[in-house]
């Protein structure tokens, strides 16, 4: 097995690519550092990777020639396509870039897939999809056609490009949807970090829907664990079209309240949040929960850590690496 991991530079994608070179397997990373958040923890990603031996060249992937090149001439026997630009509220405010960088990007991806007759491309898709659906918990089985933000709307494309693909050129594709994923090395604009720099500094957080929201809370070792397992298990082909496509929910099988979240942090922070309540942002979802039992009917999958194991492995971390200060000071 050779792997190519895409957005090896973020947060899953460093630990992914860790955890492949640890199993003996070679990995190649790529990342396009984008500035969408601190490029610093970004650049300090690729320099863990690069102490256990896995390069992380700094590609554009919207270079649909470079992309079908480095692909195709790579030798990858596997793909984890983990680069895009990510964030729900973000969407609203430069669509462009999720055009860019979720679609566009994609079908590059599945075409140099395609020309180098990889074995498996396993992506990331997302919880997001789910949209206003308000059956808990959400099942593959459930209706998708209705995202709330543009976000959603380009993960759900990616799925339909895959099945595409599938389909017509017998390439074995597995869509994964994460369900918020938390831990060490995480992304500065999701809850952890910013509840966390903001109660330290004694600063108000931003508690929408008045805290009556609810998430499948997913430490990111758990959610490493599960794409190693689906990456070495394509897909057969299914019906109803013959293709060997596959989607699968990965979270931790669990809703955790907001509130109880942050009691969680405050407890390990030794430190109260000053809350602001505010309405539901737009594009948002009051409530997201894993049904994943398709995925463990299919690899063994099973969540091993507790939120309160996961989040003081990440306040832990947060201290070390930040020194109690602001990201970014």
């Amino acid at each position: 097995m050779k792997v190519l991991v895409t957005g090896a530079a973020g947060f899953i994608g460093m630990h992914l690519a860790l955890r492949l070179r640890r199993d003996g397997i070679e990995v190649t990373g790529v990342d396009n550092f984008s500035a969408y958040y601190d490029v610093a923890l970004k650049r300090a990603r690729a320099q863990e990777l690069a102490g256990a031996g896995v390069p992380c060249d700094a590609v554009d992937l919207a270079d649909a020639a470079a992309t079908l090149a480095l692909v195709r001439d790579g030798g990858f026997t596997h793909v984890a396509h983990l680069a895009a630009q990510p964030g729900v509220r973000y969407s609203l405010i430069d669509p462009g870039s999720y055009l860019r960088n979720n679609v566009d990007v994609f079908g590059a991806v599945l075409e140099g897939c395609r020309h180098a007759q990889v074995s498996h491309l396993v992506y990331a898709s997302s919880s997001s999809v789910y949209g206003a659906n308000h059956a808990l918990p959400f099942s593959e089985e459930q209706n998708v056609d209705h995202p709330v933000s543009l976000y959603a709307a380009t993960k759900k494309a990616d799925e339909l490009m895959a099945h595409s693909y599938s389909h017509l050129y017998a390439l074995p594709t597995t869509g994964l949807r994460f369900f918020t994923v938390y831990g060490p090395w995480g992304r500065p604009d999701m809850a952890p970090m910013l509840f966390t720099r903001a109660i330290l500094a004694g600063e108000t957080i931003k508690v929408f829907n008045h805290g009556d929201m609810q998430r499948d809370f997913t430490y990111v070792d758990d959610i490493v664990e599960g794409v190693v397992r689906v990456l070495s298990r394509a897909p057969r082909p299914a019906p109803p079209t013959g293709a060997p496509y596959a989607v699968y929910n990965i979270g931790n099988n669990r809703a955790v309240a907001l509130e109880d979240f942050i009691a969680e942090l405050e407890r390990l922070l030794g430190r109260r949040a000053v809350k602001q309540y505010l309405p539901l942002q737009p594009g948002d979802v009051r409530a997201t929960y894993a049904s994943i039992d398709r995925l463990a009917a299919a690899t063994g999958f099973a969540p091993m850590t507790s939120l309160a194991d996961g989040l003081a492995r990440f306040v832990e971390w947060y201290r070390r690496y930040y020194g109690g200060e602001r990201p970014g000071t």
